[in-house]
């Protein structure tokens, strides 16, 4: 909620992506937005620890699974006019550009957000001080980020930098990006 009140209509119909690389913020601005304004909420990591934990994974590969069962979840509840947040690493630009399909399938507005955290120093300690919060899925360690494949971002996208700025001043960006898209 902003003031106490949702963010309200201007966010129906919208999907929201994150994507940053482990230990940016993103799973903590999302959580705080999709309260705020009242979207769904879906996290990539809750989904393939699913998967892993029902055996679903077969030999651990999960491949893309997670980004597609959160994309068709995500395209659901779109097309129902509800507000999407979507938490995830979003590395290459093959999970971009699939992401911005569902908001074009599904005619929404789409805000992708990057998250950094440009102090080294910084990224590194919430790296390995963080408590993992889904039993049975293995957080990366500080080398596993540092050698994750990353590409560069390709397009237009509000870019959130969390080594300086709390989170709620973040949400307030976010928020006021969702306003302007009207």
């Amino acid at each position: 909620m902003l003031g106490g009140r949702r963010a309200g209509p201007s966010c129906r119909g919208t999907l929201v992506t994150f994507g940053g690389l482990p230990g940016t913020g993103k799973t903590t601005l999302a959580r705080v937005l999709a309260h705020r304004v009242g979207a769904a909420y879906l996290r990539i990591d809750s989904i393939e620890r699913a998967l892993i934990a029902s055996d679903l994974a077969g030999e651990g590969d999960l491949g893309p699974s997670g980004y597609e069962i959160a994309q068709a979840v995500a395209a659901d509840n779109l097309r129902l006019g509800l507000a999407v947040v979507a938490d995830a690493v979003n590395p290459v630009r093959l999970t971009r550009e699939a992401w911005r399909g569902v908001a074009r399938e599904t005619g929404a507005a789409h805000l992708e957000v990057e998250v950094v955290c440009s102090d080294p120093r910084e990224h590194r300690r919430r790296v390995e001080n963080r408590r993992g919060d889904l039993p049975g899925y293995p957080l990366p360690t500080w080398r596993d980020v540092q050698e994750r494949a990353y590409e560069p971002w390709d397009g237009e996208r509000l870019l959130l930098d969390t080594a300086m700025n709390p989170v709620d001043f973040l949400v307030q960006r976010i928020v006021a990006a969702l306003k302007k898209m009207g």
